[in-house]
């Protein structure tokens, strides 16, 4: 269960994170309006506490965390930017997710 919650938390990190950056990047190059900024701004207040909520060391969290990242900037990239994931950004992901398991859930007492 201790995985699962794990996963579910860095997901909505990883969603709150990439909306603090997609409105930025919708007012700068898509000439958006610039009320965009205060939800972003309020979407990367939410990562960062979201981050916080994990129960081990930051360092590992942060670095777990890329490989869910990505994970979830992927599925944004087919499912709002409308491009499909090629083959190598597939297995890329699938070694992110490998990467984050290993440093989340190995055994700590070797």
């Amino acid at each position: 269960m201790f995985e699962l919650k794990t996963i579910a938390l860095f997901v909505i990190t990883a969603i709150a994170e990439i909306v603090g950056c997609y409105l930025p990047y919708l007012w700068l190059k898509q000439d958006k309006s610039s009320l965009l900024l205060i939800p972003a701004a309020l979407s990367l207040t939410l990562f960062a506490w979201l981050l916080s909520l994990h129960p081990t060391a930051a360092g590992r969290v942060y670095a777990a965390y890329g490989g869910v990242y990505i994970f979830v900037a992927i599925l944004w990239l087919w499912g709002v930017d409308g491009v499909k994931p090629t083959t190598w950004d597939v297995v890329g992901t699938l070694v992110a997710l490998v990467g984050m398991a290993i440093i989340m859930f190995a055994p700590r007492d070797l």
